[in-house]
């Protein structure tokens, strides 16, 4: 069998093992992510205060440690997110905290515990931003110069 070269897709043997391929977070089809999404993880002690304090909360996932909050794609451009936040480009979640060191607590990692009725599936991110801060002592830093 003759394989034809497509110069754009990466060689087979340059793909990661399917096992090895971090986790997406998918949120639900009906609600429209235009701007493309990262996740913000948060401590879910942290994640229960955010929740109560947020005027508006898009799409959560949370699992046994970690709760990921859906933000547009770029939330971390010009800010310097928190030590006690992950922050996941692509919502992929290259250090999930289900890895082989610690207890799964689902096949499925972490499982979609909130979501807006309607609208964008996104938390507003300078809100949480400042409430992630708030809550682990940081200074907020941003760049103006970020590009």
């Amino acid at each position: 069998m003759n394989r034809r070269h497509i110069p754009d897709l990466p060689a087979p043997h340059a793909l990661p093992p399917l096992d090895d391929r971090p986790d997406r977070l998918v949120i639900p089809a009906r609600l429209p992510a235009d701007l493309g999404y990262d996740a913000v993880g948060t401590s879910r002690e942290h994640g229960e205060r955010i929740m109560d304090c947020l005027p508006r909360v898009g799409c959560v996932f949370a699992d046994d440690l970690r709760w990921w909050w859906i933000v547009p794609a770029g939330s971390d451009i010009g800010v310097t997110w928190p030590p006690c936040t992950s922050y996941a480009v692509g919502a992929h979640l290259a250090d999930p905290s289900w890895t082989s060191t610690r207890p799964k607590p689902g096949p499925e990692g972490p499982r979609l515990i909130h979501a807006p009725r309607s609208g964008a599936p996104y938390t507003p991110p300078i809100p949480l931003y400042f409430l992630a801060c708030r809550l682990s002592g940081s200074v907020p830093r941003w760049s103006l110069n970020a590009g």
